[in-house]
């Protein structure tokens, strides 16, 4: 039976065609699909490259954001204990009201005696009688040079001291400044009081409470310098430095809801024990990467000057 199947096989005629290979024509279809085929694994390459690259600069970002330059912007060589302090003030409903932006070094009766004699009026303390006094100087446009400040609170008490500085005849445009006495004392061993010193443009409604309070004005650097110029030229100030306070702010907001903006240092003045202007005086200077910071605020400041206040 084997024999009969294999000649019967063998007998089948076979056509020439039928002896070549098959050839699969190359239409258009197999071409697009070559080329896909090709191309897909270099456009793969290029966005897993693209997307390492993205991860590359979003993590250096984030590194030198959060990390190295808050690190380089932080400084406390000169009073290495304000690390750890407070930064800002606290209204009495607990939210963040001014920021510390200046501080003096020396006992009670200089510093009093020295904000006096340099054109700076002591507040009176708040009563019902200070606050209508207050009220018919800022309506009726009547100097009141003592006139009372609202209390902010820095180590769980409101301030133990504060001044003003009246500019025109109400009470609603001044220069003041409120102190706390802190456990730090300086090289010399001398108490250091902690202030937060603001600009009242104007009296209104509280954008967060609605409570009747001074509106801030926005530039609280240019008060930190105006009150130590004040103090150096009547020659109360042997030193003056800088440490990291609240850092730099863009757009800030106070306990009133009012716009502010700083380049984020708080400066230290050291009180003599009187007044001499002929007296030595020596600034410190701050680290390098401060300086350069120093630079590029001052870059930006006339920008950040011709923001609105509200």
């Amino acid at each position: 039976m084997s024999d009969v199947q294999s000649s019967d096989a063998s007998d089948v005629p076979v056509s020439p065609q039928d002896s070549q290979p098959t050839q699969v024509p190359a239409g258009p279809n197999l071409e697009s699909r070559d080329i896909a085929t090709v191309k897909a694994p270099r456009w793969r390459r290029y966005l897993i490259r693209g997307l390492k690259v993205l991860a590359c600069v979003v993590g250096l970002w984030l590194l030198a954001a959060y990390v190295i330059l808050p690190a380089l912007w932080k400084h406390y060589e000169h009073q290495p204990g304000l690390e750890n302090a407070p930064k800002t003030t606290l209204t009495p409903q607990g939210i963040p009201g001014d920021p510390l932006n200046v501080g003096l070094i020396g006992g009670e009766k200089v510093l009093v005696h020295a904000m006096l004699s340099s054109g700076w009026d002591p507040a009176d303390p708040v009563t019902l009688r200070t606050s209508l006094r207050i009220a018919g100087s800022v309506l009726r446009d009547k100097p009141y040079p003592d006139a009372p400040v609202s209390s902010l609170f820095l180590f769980g008490r409101k301030q133990d001291l504060a001044f003003e500085k009246p500019v025109g005849n109400s009470a609603s445009h001044r220069h003041h400044v409120r102190f706390w006495k802190s456990k730090e004392v300086g090289r010399n061993g001398d108490p250091l009081w902690l202030g937060s010193a603001t600009y009242d443009r104007s009296v209104g409604l509280s954008h967060l409470t609605g409570q009747i309070t001074h509106h801030i004005g926005p530039d609280i650097d240019a008060e930190r310098t105006a009150l130590m110029t004040d103090l150096r030229k009547e020659g109360w100030l042997t030193e003056l430095f800088q440490v990291t306070g609240v850092g730099s702010t863009l757009l800030g907001r106070n306990g009133g809801g009012d716009l502010y903006y700083t380049d984020g240092e708080l400066t230290v003045g050291v009180l003599a024990l009187k007044g001499d202007k002929e007296a030595k005086f020596a600034r410190l200077a701050n680290p390098v990467a401060i300086q350069i910071k120093q630079q590029f605020w001052s870059a930006i400041r006339p920008l950040l000057e011709s923001l609105p206040a509200q």
